[in-house]
Protein backbone atom coordinates (compact mmCIF):
# COMPACT_ATOMS: atom_id res chain seq x y z
CA UNK A 1 0.00 0.00 0.00
CA UNK A 2 1.45 3.62 -0.73
CA UNK A 3 2.18 5.75 1.79
CA UNK A 4 0.20 8.74 2.34
CA UNK A 5 1.33 12.04 3.33
CA UNK A 6 -0.01 14.51 4.78
CA UNK A 7 1.13 18.11 3.80
CA UNK A 8 2.20 20.04 6.85
CA UNK A 9 1.13 23.81 5.83
CA UNK A 10 -1.53 23.47 4.00
CA UNK A 11 -3.88 26.78 3.52
CA UNK A 12 -6.46 25.88 6.07
CA UNK A 13 -3.93 25.07 8.87
CA UNK A 14 -2.02 28.53 8.19
CA UNK A 15 -5.68 30.07 8.92
CA UNK A 16 -6.16 28.45 11.83
CA UNK A 17 -2.99 29.63 13.20
CA UNK A 18 -3.34 33.14 12.26
CA UNK A 19 -7.26 32.80 13.79
CA UNK A 20 -5.74 31.51 17.06
CA UNK A 21 -2.74 33.85 16.99
CA UNK A 22 -4.89 36.70 16.12
CA UNK A 23 -6.64 38.11 13.39
CA UNK A 24 -4.33 40.28 12.00
CA UNK A 25 -2.21 37.41 10.96
CA UNK A 26 0.60 39.22 13.01
CA UNK A 27 1.40 36.09 15.51
CA UNK A 28 -0.92 38.14 18.36
CA UNK A 29 -3.41 37.32 20.32
CA UNK A 30 -6.27 39.42 21.78
CA UNK A 31 -5.06 41.63 24.51
CA UNK A 32 -7.12 39.01 27.38
CA UNK A 33 -6.07 35.72 27.12
CA UNK A 34 -7.22 33.66 29.83
CA UNK A 35 -4.02 31.50 29.35
CA UNK A 36 -1.54 34.79 30.38
CA UNK A 37 -3.16 35.98 33.72
CA UNK A 38 -0.52 38.48 33.89
CA UNK A 39 -2.43 41.76 33.99
CA UNK A 40 -1.19 45.22 32.77
CA UNK A 41 -0.39 46.32 36.49
CA UNK A 42 -4.21 46.72 37.93
CA UNK A 43 -4.59 43.24 38.80
CA UNK A 44 -7.73 42.69 35.90
CA UNK A 45 -6.55 39.96 33.97
CA UNK A 46 -6.38 41.95 30.88
CA UNK A 47 -4.04 39.04 29.87
CA UNK A 48 -1.25 40.44 27.13
CA UNK A 49 1.12 38.43 25.84
CA UNK A 50 4.71 38.90 27.40
CA UNK A 51 7.92 38.89 24.80
CA UNK A 52 8.64 35.41 26.64
CA UNK A 53 6.04 33.55 25.21
CA UNK A 54 7.79 34.07 21.43
CA UNK A 55 5.82 36.60 20.04
CA UNK A 56 5.74 39.97 19.98
CA UNK A 57 2.26 41.78 21.04
CA UNK A 58 0.41 44.51 22.86
CA UNK A 59 1.96 43.84 26.29
CA UNK A 60 5.82 44.53 24.86
CA UNK A 61 4.58 47.87 23.56
CA UNK A 62 2.67 49.02 26.57
CA UNK A 63 5.98 47.89 28.61
CA UNK A 64 7.71 50.45 26.68
CA UNK A 65 5.71 53.42 26.80
CA UNK A 66 5.22 52.17 31.19
CA UNK A 67 9.40 52.51 30.93
CA UNK A 68 9.21 55.59 29.05
CA UNK A 69 7.26 57.54 31.82
CA UNK A 70 8.86 55.66 34.71
CA UNK A 71 12.71 57.28 33.70
CA UNK A 72 10.67 60.46 33.28
CA UNK A 73 9.29 60.20 36.52
CA UNK A 74 12.86 58.92 38.31
CA UNK A 75 14.17 62.20 36.86
CA UNK A 76 11.20 64.70 38.30
CA UNK A 77 11.85 62.38 41.72
CA UNK A 78 15.58 63.52 41.80
CA UNK A 79 14.24 66.99 41.08
CA UNK A 80 11.95 67.39 44.18
CA UNK A 81 13.90 65.61 46.09
CA UNK A 82 16.63 68.39 45.44
CA UNK A 83 14.57 71.16 46.27
CA UNK A 84 13.35 69.39 49.41
CA UNK A 85 16.92 69.23 50.53
CA UNK A 86 17.69 72.93 49.71
CA UNK A 87 14.61 73.96 51.59
CA UNK A 88 15.84 71.95 54.69
CA UNK A 89 19.04 73.47 54.49
CA UNK A 90 17.72 76.98 53.93
CA UNK A 91 15.64 76.65 57.03
CA UNK A 92 18.46 75.39 59.17
CA UNK A 93 20.69 78.27 57.71
CA UNK A 94 21.23 81.17 60.62
CA UNK A 95 24.50 83.38 61.03
CA UNK A 96 25.61 86.09 63.67
CA UNK A 97 24.98 89.62 62.79
CA UNK A 98 27.32 92.71 63.45
CA UNK A 99 26.49 92.91 67.44
CA UNK A 100 27.04 88.99 67.54
CA UNK A 101 22.97 88.07 67.85
CA UNK A 102 22.15 85.27 66.28
CA UNK A 103 19.58 85.45 63.30
CA UNK A 104 17.90 83.27 61.37
CA UNK A 105 15.65 85.10 58.44
CA UNK A 106 13.29 81.94 58.07
CA UNK A 107 10.05 82.18 59.02
CA UNK A 108 6.87 79.53 58.01
CA UNK A 109 4.59 80.79 55.32
CA UNK A 110 0.89 79.60 56.87
CA UNK A 111 -0.52 77.55 53.98
CA UNK A 112 -3.55 78.83 52.54
CA UNK A 113 -6.59 76.34 53.99
CA UNK A 114 -7.94 75.50 50.23
CA UNK A 115 -4.89 73.68 50.12
CA UNK A 116 -6.42 70.82 52.87
CA UNK A 117 -9.24 71.16 49.45
CA UNK A 118 -6.78 70.90 47.00
CA UNK A 119 -5.38 68.00 48.26
CA UNK A 120 -9.03 66.19 48.79
CA UNK A 121 -9.54 66.78 45.17
CA UNK A 122 -6.13 65.33 43.65
CA UNK A 123 -6.34 62.31 45.53
CA UNK A 124 -9.90 61.49 44.73
CA UNK A 125 -8.70 62.27 40.97
CA UNK A 126 -5.96 59.59 41.49
CA UNK A 127 -8.98 57.55 42.34
CA UNK A 128 -11.54 58.29 39.45
CA UNK A 129 -8.33 57.51 37.39
CA UNK A 130 -7.51 54.37 38.33
CA UNK A 131 -11.33 53.63 37.85
CA UNK A 132 -10.63 54.53 34.62
CA UNK A 133 -7.74 53.07 33.72
CA UNK A 134 -8.81 49.53 35.13
CA UNK A 135 -12.24 49.90 32.87
CA UNK A 136 -9.50 49.62 29.64
CA UNK A 137 -8.41 46.63 31.19
CA UNK A 138 -12.24 44.39 31.82
CA UNK A 139 -11.74 40.88 30.31
CA UNK A 140 -14.91 41.19 29.30
CA UNK A 141 -15.45 44.01 27.60
CA UNK A 142 -11.88 43.65 26.30
CA UNK A 143 -13.08 40.85 24.70
CA UNK A 144 -16.33 42.38 23.22
CA UNK A 145 -14.35 45.13 21.61
CA UNK A 146 -11.40 43.01 19.98
CA UNK A 147 -14.93 41.17 18.60
CA UNK A 148 -16.21 44.01 17.06
CA UNK A 149 -18.69 44.35 19.46
CA UNK A 150 -18.70 48.01 20.18
CA UNK A 151 -16.58 49.85 22.06
CA UNK A 152 -17.60 48.84 25.94
CA UNK A 153 -14.26 49.98 27.28
CA UNK A 154 -13.97 52.86 26.14
CA UNK A 155 -17.49 53.48 26.47
CA UNK A 156 -17.18 52.83 30.47
CA UNK A 157 -14.00 54.52 30.97
CA UNK A 158 -14.17 57.66 29.20
CA UNK A 159 -16.67 59.63 31.61
CA UNK A 160 -14.22 58.33 35.07
CA UNK A 161 -11.49 59.82 32.73
CA UNK A 162 -13.57 63.30 32.14
CA UNK A 163 -14.32 63.36 36.04
CA UNK A 164 -10.41 63.15 36.50
CA UNK A 165 -9.53 65.97 33.87
CA UNK A 166 -12.12 68.11 35.88
CA UNK A 167 -10.66 67.35 39.63
CA UNK A 168 -6.98 68.24 38.00
CA UNK A 169 -8.39 71.47 36.57
CA UNK A 170 -10.47 72.78 39.91
CA UNK A 171 -6.82 71.75 41.29
CA UNK A 172 -4.60 74.10 39.41
CA UNK A 173 -7.63 76.86 40.01
CA UNK A 174 -7.35 75.94 43.65
CA UNK A 175 -3.31 76.74 44.04
CA UNK A 176 -3.99 80.17 42.00
CA UNK A 177 -6.44 80.83 44.69
CA UNK A 178 -3.98 80.08 47.48
CA UNK A 179 -1.49 82.42 45.68
CA UNK A 180 -3.85 85.32 45.58
CA UNK A 181 -4.62 84.52 49.23
CA UNK A 182 -0.85 84.92 49.57
CA UNK A 183 -0.50 88.20 48.16
CA UNK A 184 -3.51 89.73 49.34
CA UNK A 185 -1.36 88.74 53.40
CA UNK A 186 1.68 90.58 51.43
CA UNK A 187 3.60 87.26 51.01
CA UNK A 188 5.14 86.76 47.88
CA UNK A 189 8.17 84.86 46.42
CA UNK A 190 11.16 87.09 47.50
CA UNK A 191 9.34 88.03 51.02
CA UNK A 192 11.26 85.37 52.91
CA UNK A 193 13.37 82.08 52.46
CA UNK A 194 10.08 80.07 53.32
CA UNK A 195 7.64 81.46 50.96
CA UNK A 196 10.25 81.59 48.35
CA UNK A 197 10.16 77.61 48.87
CA UNK A 198 6.75 77.91 48.96
CA UNK A 199 5.75 79.36 45.67
CA UNK A 200 8.56 77.30 44.11
CA UNK A 201 7.57 73.96 45.28
CA UNK A 202 3.71 74.56 44.66
CA UNK A 203 4.75 76.45 41.50
CA UNK A 204 6.89 73.55 40.04
CA UNK A 205 4.35 70.67 41.16
CA UNK A 206 1.85 73.08 39.60
CA UNK A 207 3.61 72.71 36.03
CA UNK A 208 3.82 69.00 36.21
CA UNK A 209 0.78 68.79 37.03
CA UNK A 210 -0.75 71.20 33.40
CA UNK A 211 1.74 67.92 31.83
CA UNK A 212 -0.55 65.43 33.31
CA UNK A 213 -4.03 67.04 32.52
CA UNK A 214 -2.58 67.64 28.64
CA UNK A 215 -2.01 63.91 29.02
CA UNK A 216 -5.43 63.70 30.64
CA UNK A 217 -7.02 65.29 27.82
CA UNK A 218 -4.81 63.55 24.97
CA UNK A 219 -6.15 60.06 26.37
CA UNK A 220 -9.55 61.37 25.79
CA UNK A 221 -9.03 62.40 22.86
CA UNK A 222 -7.61 58.62 21.72
CA UNK A 223 -10.09 57.52 23.23
CA UNK A 224 -12.40 58.86 21.41
CA UNK A 225 -10.06 58.93 17.88
CA UNK A 226 -7.89 56.10 17.99
CA UNK A 227 -9.04 53.05 16.11
CA UNK A 228 -6.75 50.06 17.78
CA UNK A 229 -7.61 49.15 20.94
CA UNK A 230 -4.44 48.42 22.31
CA UNK A 231 -3.38 52.21 21.54
CA UNK A 232 -6.13 53.16 23.50
CA UNK A 233 -4.76 50.84 26.47
CA UNK A 234 -1.45 51.98 26.17
CA UNK A 235 -2.50 56.09 26.57
CA UNK A 236 -4.85 55.29 29.40
CA UNK A 237 -2.50 53.25 31.67
CA UNK A 238 0.73 55.85 30.47
CA UNK A 239 -1.26 58.84 31.72
CA UNK A 240 -2.73 57.12 34.72
CA UNK A 241 1.01 56.30 36.23
CA UNK A 242 2.00 59.42 35.38
CA UNK A 243 -0.51 61.02 37.43
CA UNK A 244 -0.38 58.78 40.46
CA UNK A 245 2.64 59.96 40.95
CA UNK A 246 1.74 63.50 40.47
CA UNK A 247 -0.71 63.00 43.61
CA UNK A 248 1.68 61.17 45.39
CA UNK A 249 4.33 63.82 44.91
CA UNK A 250 1.67 66.72 46.39
CA UNK A 251 0.89 64.73 49.36
CA UNK A 252 4.70 64.53 50.31
CA UNK A 253 5.49 68.47 49.61
CA UNK A 254 2.07 69.59 51.17
CA UNK A 255 3.00 67.25 54.27
CA UNK A 256 6.40 69.30 54.14
CA UNK A 257 4.85 72.14 54.17
CA UNK A 258 2.00 72.48 56.26
CA UNK A 259 4.10 70.72 59.65
CA UNK A 260 7.67 71.16 58.52
CA UNK A 261 8.11 74.96 58.71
Amino acid sequence: MPAIITPIGTEHEKKKRRVDDHDSGHGRRPPNDKNDKRTGGGGDNDGWNSPSQGRRGPREKLSRFRLFVFFALAGDLMFFVAIVSAFFVSQASSHFDAYNHYVNQWLPTAVPPILWLNTAALILSSLTMEIARRHMFREVDVMDEWLGLGKPSTRNAMPWLAATVALGIAFLIGQWIAWNQLATQHVFFRSNPSSHFFFLITGVHGFHLILGVAALIGALIALYASKQMENRQVFVDCAAWYWHSMGLFWIFLFVLLAFFQ
